[in-house]
């Protein structure tokens, strides 16, 4: 009563103080929504700068896929920097179930005794977009040997985004792979894309690579080639 009081004294709204207006009421994010929050923004450290204006597809609609920066004299140029890390080495791969291009469910569980690359990407991200023709290469050299590749997107349109990408590019030994829950986003928690996890014979974590690599130069071979020894 005091408070209606206090307004009703204060005469017409255009006479009171502004903080005497209705004021929104305070919103309230669930945990899940902040946690989406800031994985976003922890993956703007993908290069956005190297990423394209939205091109148009054959509808004259645009999508939201980079355009991967132009080769040029040196990896950091084109686009590609990144780290090496082994601190979670020995850890499990995680279990989390996954979309393939038929939107059916997977879980990397589903390879045994095979070696495992994962790949974290998005088409937004040019960097991520650098890296594929050489991972399609991976998979072509290095299947054969026992290693599985995994690209697996973090666009949380899905196969709306991956689809037309994979229409686009030529990677016949790559799949349209989907996280749009972005599970393995949060587990791995590097707040870069692309990263990229490689996993021993037994499933457990060699290292990671934080940022694009040149999947083609001797540090990647030699990576490559201890994972197949597992």
């Amino acid at each position: 009563e005091a408070f209606i009081s206090r307004i009703t004294e204060a005469g017409p709204a255009a006479n009171r103080p502004p903080h005497m207006l209705l004021e929104p009421a305070p919103v309230r994010l669930s945990s899940r929504c902040v946690m989406t929050l800031l994985l976003l923004a922890g993956l703007g450290a993908c290069d956005r700068q190297s990423v394209g204006p939205e091109q148009p597809d054959a509808q004259g609609e645009t999508s939201g896929e980079a355009t991967a920066p132009a080769p040029s004299g040196s990896q950091e140029q084109a686009g590609f920097d990144h780290k090496i890390d082994r601190s979670m080495a020995g850890s499990p791969a995680p279990d989390f179930a996954f979309l393939d291009p038929k939107g059916g469910e997977a879980t990397l569980g589903d390879v045994t005794g095979r070696p495992m690359l994962v790949n974290l990407w998005a088409t937004w991200c040019a960097p991520c977009v650098a890296e594929m023709p050489a991972l399609n290469r991976i998979a072509a050299t290095y299947a054969p040997k026992g290693l599985a590749v995994f690209t697996i997107s973090q666009d949380t349109q899905g196969a709306k985004a991956i689809a037309p990408f994979f229409a686009k590019h030529d990677l016949p030994n790559l799949k349209g792979w989907a996280d749009p829950e972005n599970q393995f986003g949060f587990h791995y928690g590097t707040g870069v894309l692309p990263t990229t996890v490689l996993y021993d014979a037994q499933g457990k974590e060699i290292l990671r690579v934080v940022g694009a690599m040149d999947w083609t130069g001797e540090e990647a071979r030699k990576l490559l080639d201890a994972a197949i020894a597992s």
